[in-house]
């Protein structure tokens, strides 16, 4: 009987406050500046390098497709996150139904997943330049790019769905506050009264097998590449290939890194506060985005190149 009252009066949530840095509290609200600053970059230089990619000729090759599908990527990452975060920040506005952290967290995975697909697509990309230069406008066509965006929708889609669903259907009882910025799968199950080793076990096994997956096939590719470049390429075309290689690997391991160190800092229960974490989390989102436009945008000598006839153009034109 006892149990049965129990049960009677639990409580079942169906909103939450997102707290995101709980131990300073008296001064999360100078955060807004920082936060806002670092969206509003990532904006302006994602969205920058998208329209010099769409608007320059020079830059329609199937390498720059693939790049703008990355700054796009990023941006809906942060778009999902950041402007809740600001608006709780400002206006403390931090609740948040169960529906509508369950999409979020949809989002950020499912953005997340997508930009390690592109990685992956880049990799391919270069492997096809380098490795077949003849044969490069045939195999990279219009119909091939199609199908690699749509199996990386896909991938991203059965990542995360799993996951989301097998969340959606716990409940909630041991608190109404999820102590992060975000909704976040981890935070949000601390919270559950029901049985969650199997949403545990479906997250952990996809995160390691589509992570080995694209990492093992990501080696593969720029180490082949590598040795065709020192093997075949000479001189010029050489420094370049290595360069490019070099600019795309760098993008690959600051996406994955932050990704490890993200999963471990989270494991780490009971030696790490919730600020440290929240810390790391949002190194993980926001780092990546906040990073491409300037790795891209200078590391690139085509991009750099528009950029710079771009701005110069419009400097003439209002001093004319």
């Amino acid at each position: 009987m006892e149990d049965l009252s129990h049960n009677q009066t639990r409580v079942y949530y169906i909103e939450f406050v997102l707290f995101g840095f709980p131990g300073i509290i008296k001064y999360r609200k100078f955060l807004l500046l920082p936060f806002l600053f670092i969206y509003i970059t990532i904006l302006t230089g994602n969205i920058l390098i998208i329209h010099q990619i769409f608007i320059e000729p020079k830059l329609h090759s199937p390498m720059y497709f693939i790049m703008s599908l990355l700054f796009a990527a990023n941006i809906s990452c942060t778009t999902s996150f950041l402007p809740k975060f600001l608006l709780g920040l400002s206006l403390d506005m931090n609740q948040i139904l169960l529906e509508a952290c369950l999409v979020q967290m949809f989002f950020i995975y499912f953005m997340s997943a997508v930009e390690s697909g592109v990685i992956l697509m880049m990799a391919l990309d270069r492997f096809v330049a380098i490795c077949k230069p003849l044969r490069y406008n045939n195999i990279m066509n219009k119909r091939l790019l199609a199908q690699l965006v749509l199996l990386t929708l896909a991938q991203g889609i059965f990542t995360v769905v799993p996951i989301v669903a097998l969340t959606s259907r716990v409940r909630f009882c041991r608190s109404n506050i999820i102590q992060n910025f975000v909704c976040e799968n981890m935070g949000l199950l601390s919270l559950a009264c029901d049985d969650i080793s199997k949403v545990h076990v479906v997250g952990l096994m996809s995160k390691i097998i589509f992570t080995l997956l694209n990492f093992g096939l990501l080696l593969v590719s720029y180490s082949y590449i590598l040795y065709r470049t020192m093997k075949i390429i000479v001189g010029k075309a050489r420094h370049k290939a290595l360069h490019t290689c070099v600019t795309h690997l760098a993008v690959a391991m600051l996406i994955y890194l932050c990704s490890l160190i993200t999963s471990i800092v989270y494991r780490m229960h009971t030696h790490i506060s919730y600020d440290v974490k929240n810390l790391f989390n949002a190194i993980y989102l926001m780092l990546p985005a906040l990073a491409n436009p300037f790795i891209y945008g200078i590391g690139v000598k085509e991009i750099r190149q528009c950029l710079h006839k771009t701005w110069m153009t419009k400097n003439t034109s209002h001093f004319s």
